[in-house]
């Protein structure tokens, strides 16, 4: 995903690009511990690659001020440092098997160790973010909340009285819209960008936050193995409840006999799978879902976020920076992996 097709011209995109690499290498550093026993698990996902949005995402932002300076590197480190330590407890928590293609860190090492790593990540976010100020202290602070708040009602799950569909989006705007948001609102703190910028682009990152991880429930469904490096229906078979389920059970609550007999179905395999089963038991199912309506009506509702998310810009003069955070969203959605 090429965030800086657009800003300006190839030189500009360019130089983008390689500040982007000293974040990089810089990051690495950041992740240095001198223990031995820290240090490789620490390092281990950092090392296995990723989008990047989230420091991408600030660069962008800071364009719409004075552009990239250490500051604005130091809080895009932070920033995806907080990502990666969300992602071993995240991956704990789901029993993951893979993490961008490579085994889970709790599979190479343990349980206790993964988490202990997220948490010494998160607690060098902190220092970062430490010496930037306290309006950065606070943000980062109310962030991690969210993302603690997110991961807590996603566990426990829509209590007496809620809605599954919203309580399903909140889920998605807390554990990945506030960080992405986040990044936004860090470019233009620290690019000097003017003050009224902040809210929209916060906004902005939000939307797209949301829309990501819907366009994902989609390509959980997909057969391309290659492009999205894991087996169709990875969640669907671990009982995870992601939109196109959700609306397939309100359908099937509506009365719809097809919808009805589909989550019956889906329900008992996952009941085998959890048994000891072969996950393959599910493989028709997947397929079903897969060419169901709600499928599409999943792509359309993250579609309509994106779309959301470049109105909450209209603030924003005409720039090619404001094109390449549009055409950012549309990438979102029109990817297969």
């Amino acid at each position: 995903m090429n965030l800086f097709r657009g800003v300006q011209d190839r030189r500009h995109a360019k130089k983008m690009q390689e500040q982007l690499e000293v974040i990089e290498s810089e990051l690495m550093e950041h992740l240095r511990f001198a223990s031995p026993v820290a240090d490789a698990p620490a390092r281990y996902l950092m090392a296995a690659g990723g989008k990047r949005i989230r420091p991408m995402l600030t660069l962008l932002t800071s364009e719409l001020g004075s552009g990239p300076n250490p500051l604005v590197r130091r809080a895009a480190q932070a920033v995806e440092m907080t990502h990666l330590a969300s992602l071993y407890h995240d991956d704990v928590m789901d029993d993951a098997k893979l993490r961008r293609g490579v085994p889970a860190a709790q599979t190479v090492w343990s349980n206790s160790v993964a988490i202990l790593a997220g948490d010494l990540l998160f607690a060098r976010a902190s220092s970062l973010v430490s010496g930037m100020g306290e309006e950065a202290i606070l943000l980062q602070a109310r962030t991690f909340e969210r993302l603690c708040l997110g991961q807590l009602h996603e566990t426990v799950g829509p209590q007496e009285g809620d809605e599954p569909i919203p309580h399903y989006l909140q889920v998605l705007a807390d554990k990945t819209g506030a960080l992405i948001a986040t990044a936004a609102r860090m470019g233009v703190m620290f690019g000097d960008a003017p003050a009224e910028y902040a809210d929209p682009v916060m906004e902005y990152g939000e939307r797209i936050g949301v829309a990501f991880q819907l366009i994902d429930d989609v390509i959980d469904l997909s057969p391309k193995k290659e492009q999205t490096g894991k087996r169709a229906g990875t969640d669907l078979r671990a009982g995870v409840a992601t939109l196109p389920l959700l609306l397939l059970r309100e359908q099937a609550a509506a009365g719809d006999a097809e919808a009805q007999a589909l989550v019956a179905s889906i329900e008992a395999g996952v009941a085998r799978i959890e048994a000891g089963e072969d996950p393959s038991i599910l493989d028709p199912e997947v397929e079903a879902l897969r060419d169901h309506a709600v499928t599409r009506e999943t792509e359309e509702t993250a579609r309509r976020w994106a779309k959301d998310a470049v109105e909450a810009l209209d603030v924003l003069p005409k720039s090619p920076v404001k094109r390449a955070l549009g055409r950012m969203a549309e990438s979102i959605v029109d990817r297969e992996g």
